[in-house]
């Protein structure tokens, strides 16, 4: 008979996110995460696999808890629901005292094409950020809330270049007035 498991899996599984966060893929051994997850190595390779597979998992939940949220808070104005997407990035990378930034960033920074899998993590991920922004743009262009001059599509573009701007300066310039200024100047963008 098996033994129980003497941990929480989402408490550990967490604690790999943030690991992972902090130290990326490549420099962290498994002896490091089982030490941050407070668990054995055997108990991580038995729960989660091996490093690879819970880096996957830690991907995972990051965009669980980090990402879908955002972008499916519903908004009165289309203007508002980015606006608000905007600040609250803003507000989350300032508060983050070890300027860890984006995982799905680093992640793309640190696998480039390494790694089909985690590269197609990250970019369906960003296309359903663009597309969110696509879909807002869209609504706000029919309601003559944003312009129309511009497609919506090259809009939604220039937005996720926008978020990614940000939270990769977060990382190296944390200031607010820059980080802001660069929100602000891209809602601008939408309204001329």
């Amino acid at each position: 008979m098996a033994r129980p498991r003497e941990f929480e899996e989402t408490a550990a599984l967490d604690a790999a996110v943030e690991h992972f966060w902090i130290h990326g893929y490549q420099s962290t051994s498994v002896r490091e995460l089982a030490d941050a997850m407070g668990i054995t190595a055997a108990s991580l390779y038995n729960a989660f696999g091996d490093k690879r597979a819970l880096f996957k998992l830690a991907l995972g939940r990051y965009i669980e808890t980090s990402i879908e949220g955002r972008i499916l808070r519903e908004h009165d104005s289309s203007v508002g629901a980015i606006d608000a997407f905007f600040k609250d990035i803003v507000n989350y990378s300032l508060k983050d005292k070890n300027r860890k930034g984006c995982l799905l960033v680093n992640s793309a920074l640190e696998f480039g094409d390494d790694d089909s899998e985690v590269k197609e993590v990250v970019s369906v991920v960003f296309v359903e950020i663009e597309s969110f922004f696509k879909r807002a743009i869209a609504a706000g262009q029919e309601q003559r809330e944003v312009s129309a001059e511009l497609p919506a599509a090259d809009l939604a573009r220039l937005l996720l270049g926008a978020l990614l701007g940000i939270r990769v300066l977060a990382r190296v310039r944390p200031n607010r007035a820059l980080l802001e200024g660069i929100a602000r100047s891209a809602i601008l963008i939408l309204k001329q």
